[in-house]
């Protein structure tokens, strides 16, 4: 393969963003350490129920992230891939690594070694093949942060809460582990961002506005359910299930398209309906207003039910002094949840560039398999014919396209 076949390259992969995810696998390292640290700290304490919580969330997360990762794998099983991904795929051994629940260390491996090669060597055909595997990344990233880091967020802040050791060394460490999910939902948002076509349309400033709705929206909802389970530790499960059958549901009448099997799909709105719980999540294209006002108003309804629950218990029973009164934290938790509300809007109102997708009868017939069409990148920015590239040759990796990440970008940005 010729290094520069003079064809432009769709996706560029920055120094910054190579930094970004290296620095994104030793956190992942440093989490998996501090995970065990707290698996052996609740033995130690003798405190088996909240150990064996936590374990479950754990194995659990971790199981849903693999099968993510072997599915993905096993829909672009006939695509390009890195050198390492290659070996162990000659070695029969990819489904046992997932087994193994090493899946997620075999794409940082490939990544970090492909962007190492295209840095190093010079090979800016490998930018292509770099985003893609980023773009997969940011995706398991997220489904780890809803289906792990905000469970386990809440069972901390429940222990905090009945054990009555609310400090404000404690508060802070909330605040952080609140910060570090916005975070996440961040790097997949602006993972989302290299298929636009004009990326200057979404600088840091959109992202930063992007986090601190998110953090708005997400900490008051993550308060709420812990001050809830603190009170009510045996309903919090029921009230947990109920809620995510509804959004389960929700998910499933909006036709969702993500996978590539319909066991996979079924699979994805579930994780949908996980994710709902805490957050809004975008999974369809076109005008999702109503949607999103219906969710919204329903979070905000329900985080008030669980703080006024909360409220009933602690005057009706207290086991803790509070260094303010109950009744100031619903009004805290809500005014919170509007101010994100508010933040959203200006986003989307201000920072957020809309795509008009290409209908298919306006791409003239389909492309052979060495013809790349970009022309639904390209409409926002005032092209009225798609751009085409031809190659002589197979596609080069550089511009491998990854249909997952693209179909959720036409949802986010439509």
């Amino acid at each position: 393969m010729e290094e520069d076949t003079g064809n432009p390259i769709p996706f560029k992969y920055p120094f910054s963003d190579f930094l970004l995810t290296v620095g994104g696998m030793l956190l992942f390292l440093l989490d998996v350490a501090l995970d065990v640290w707290a698996v052996v700290s609740f033995y130690q304490e003798e405190a088996y129920v909240f150990m064996g919580l936590l374990v479950f969330l754990l194995l659990g997360s971790s199981a849903l992230v693999q099968a993510f990762s072997w599915l993905w794998y096993h829909y672009d099983k006939d695509s390009t891939e890195t050198r390492t991904e290659s070996l162990v795929k000659n070695l029969h051994s990819l489904k046992i690594l997932h087994v193994f629940q090493m899946g997620v260390y075999l794409r940082y491996a490939g990544l970090v070694r492909i962007s190492i090669c295209g840095f190093c060597c010079g090979k800016r055909y490998m930018e292509g093949n770099a985003v893609y595997l980023t773009h997969d990344l940011s995706m398991l990233r997220l489904i780890e942060t809803f289906s792990e880091s905000a469970p386990q967020l809440v069972l901390m802040i429940t222990i905090i809460i009945q054990r009555g050791e609310v400090e404000p060394i404690t508060i802070l460490k909330a605040l952080g582990s609140v910060s570090a999910i916005a975070v996440s939902v961040t790097m997949y948002h602006r993972s989302l961002r290299s298929f636009l076509p004009d990326k200057a349309k979404q600088g840091w400033s959109s992202s930063v506005v992007y986090f601190m709705w998110n953090l708005l929206l997400i900490g008051p909802r993550v308060a709420a359910v812990a001050l809830f389970s603190s009170v009510f530790p045996c309903f919090i499960a029921a009230h947990l299930l109920s809620s995510w059958m509804v959004l389960f549901f929700a998910a499933w009448k909006l036709k969702t398209n993500f996978m590539d099997s319909g066991g996979g799909e079924w699979l994805y709105r579930a994780t949908v309906g996980l994710i709902w719980y805490f957050s809004w999540f975008s999974i369809v294209g076109g005008h999702t207003r109503r949607q999103s006002t219906v969710y919204h108003t329903w979070i905000g309804v329900d985080i008030g039910m669980l703080c006024g629950f909360w409220v009933w218990q602690m005057k009706k029973n207290p086991y803790f002094e509070l260094p303010l009164d109950p009744y100031v934290i619903p009004g805290i938790m809500i005014s919170l949840y509007i101010a994100g509300l508010c933040l959203k809007v200006i986003y989307y109102k201000f920072c957020h560039p809309k795509i008009t997708k290409l209908r298919e009868n306006e791409l003239g017939p389909p492309y052979g398999e060495d013809e790349v069409d970009f022309g639904s990148m390209n409409r926002s920015v005032g092209l009225t014919e798609p751009v085409r590239t031809f190659y002589s040759g197979p596609p080069e990796p550089s511009i491998r396209v990854n249909k997952r990440m693209r179909n959720l970008a036409d949802n986010f940005y439509s």
